[in-house]
């Protein structure tokens, strides 16, 4: 069987290698040079299991509000002449609800639980090396109204068995030694103890040329043209180069999947939202974060990769704008100096910026769609880290004919009558 997956990020790699694994042959085509250049290149570096939840929740409207007038804010909307924003935006605010946060929540760890489950088995088999740590992911509350507020988010974690422990600010300094420089800065913290962490864009490169090794043919420089379809199947991808054939299709092409969608009738509702990372050196480990710090004011993530710091967050929505301004990665740099100060040297930090294919549900889609030999697996926002190796290994059971470990229920294009 061969099988044409369309995209070298993380979530198109895992994909190419779980189906190679089971004896596919697989051609992976990508616009870039290489793998992981665009949303995997510097992202948190967070494998979020336990804080896998829908941007779209309750509250979430007043609280965007308050964000907008924060000095340093963590949302921005510009507000372009774009159905296509506006629409994504009214379906995201008709998700603000607890029924709607309830099912999208329980569809989004279903993939998250799996990918935890599934990533461990992937490591010992390759062997790759990505600067991962086991040590949790610690969410930092500056005022005693976050500490307070969290039990909600402690019922929930209990409800889907990922395991936390609540702190006060002692507890914190005991996991994350750095934060006793600065310990009036915060009240507690809720840490949670089955996150991991790693370089997404290494890990992605190394399973790149582990897929290779099994007979992946990546072929890079090569824009999308169309999908070609005939008699209700995909009869072909046209790039810049010429036509690509194969006997199944995968779309991971993050938030350019709908503009490839659209024209063959599938009017996914992927939407770009920026985000934002610097990446320093670590010039003094004793006042360096150990693991991942979530600054839950900010909402930054700050993470330590062996012998550098990423720090990354920031929602802008903006449309597919890859411009990094002047200022734009100013919160991200007031919080890495007012947590960890002395612990990285920003004067040598790089900037980047990249676009989180987000659903207005917050759950990514996966599986098949109307045509018969064309599989998704796409949308999965901040996420797509956490979940690659769970929705690689499931939409590479899909496409080979097989039953995948995780049910497909509410997690397919036809949610969105498609």
């Amino acid at each position: 069987m061969k099988v044409v997956v369309m995209g070298a990020g993380v979530i198109g790699v895992t994909t190419a290698w779980y189906l190679a694994k089971a004896g596919a042959e697989v051609v992976v085509l990508d616009r870039q040079p290489g793998p992981g250049l665009e949303t995997s290149y510097a992202n948190a570096g967070e494998l979020s299991y336990g804080m896998t939840s829908p941007w779209a929740a309750p509250g979430v409207p007043m609280k965007a509000l308050k964000w907008l007038f924060m000095k340093r804010r963590p949302l921005f909307i510009w507000p372009l002449i774009s159905p296509r924003m506006w629409k994504w935006g009214a379906q995201m605010l008709m998700n603000c609800n607890e029924a709607a946060y309830g099912v999208n929540k329980g569809r989004m760890v279903r993939i998250s639980n799996y990918s935890r489950d599934v990533m461990p088995d992937l490591i010992a088999e390759t062997g790759i090396a990505f600067d991962g740590r086991a040590q949790g992911t610690l969410q930092l509350f500056r005022t005693d109204k976050q500490l307070k507020a969290s039990k909600a988010d402690q019922e929930i974690l209990a409800e889907y068995d990922s395991p936390f422990e609540v702190l006060d600010a002692e507890g914190c300094i005991a996991v994350e030694p750095a934060l006793a420089a600065v310990r009036q800065k915060f009240v507690g913290g809720l840490r949670l103890t089955a996150d991991r962490t790693g370089d997404c864009r290494m890990f992605t490169i190394a399973l790149a040329e582990k897929a290779a090794e099994l007979g992946v043919e990546f072929r890079y420089g090569q824009s999308i043209r169309r999908i070609d379809i005939e008699n209700d199947r995909v009869a072909r991808v046209v790039t810049a180069f010429g036509e690509v054939t194969g006997d199944a299709y995968v779309c991971a092409l993050g938030s350019y999947a709908p503009n490839v969608l659209r024209p063959v009738g599938l009017n996914l509702p992927v939407y770009p939202v920026k985000g934002y990372s610097v990446t320093l050196p670590v010039v003094d480990d004793a006042r360096a974060p150990q693991s991942t710090i979530m600054d839950e004011t900010h909402k930054v993530a700050v993470t330590r990769l062996g012998d550098r710091i990423r720090v990354a967050g920031t929602a802008e929505i903006a449309g597919y704008s890859g411009r990094l301004g002047p200022h734009a990665t100013d919160t991200v740099r007031h919080v890495i100096s007012d947590l960890f100060p002395g612990g990285g040297d920003l004067s040598r930090a790089e900037g980047w910026t990249g676009l989180r294919p987000m659903t207005p549900d917050g759950t990514p889609v996966l599986g098949p769609t109307r045509y018969g030999n064309l599989f998704l697996n796409t949308g999965h926002g901040t996420l797509g880290w956490t979940m690659a190796a769970g929705s690689g290994r499931a939409v590479a059971d899909a496409v080979l004919g097989r039953v995948p470990e995780i049910s497909f229920d509410g997690l397919t294009a036809a949610r969105y009558h498609m």
